[in-house]
């Protein structure tokens, strides 16, 4: 988050994104850990191995939200640019897409 805005990218950190099932607000919101330009999602990890379950919820993320492109960062890495997988939307424009807030 430090670097975002030296590169003069806005971002959002902890974005809450309300859910709703068949008409119902559902309590527990989603919670993105960073939002870049309205455009990608980042979500960071400090774990051993990256699972396929981390790459299914930057892809579940992008598909509520219908952002087009996410970052899965692992920061419990040697080198960083191995830490980081990118992940694309095939459906952007979902129609199950919530909005951001």
């Amino acid at each position: 988050m430090h670097e975002l805005p030296l590169r003069t990218l806005p971002f959002r950190a902890q974005v809450d994104v309300p859910l709703r099932c068949k008409g119902v607000a559902l309590e527990a919101p989603l919670r993105l850990d960073l939002v870049v330009a309205e455009q990608v999602i980042i979500e960071v990890k400090a774990v051993s191995t990256l699972e396929r379950v981390h790459a299914a919820q930057v892809l579940t993320d992008l598909r509520l939200t219908g952002l087009p492109v996410g970052l899965l960062i692992n920061f419990n890495v040697p080198s960083l640019r191995q830490g980081i997988e990118r992940i694309s939307n095939t459906r952007p424009n979902s129609a199950s897409s919530a909005p951001l807030r």
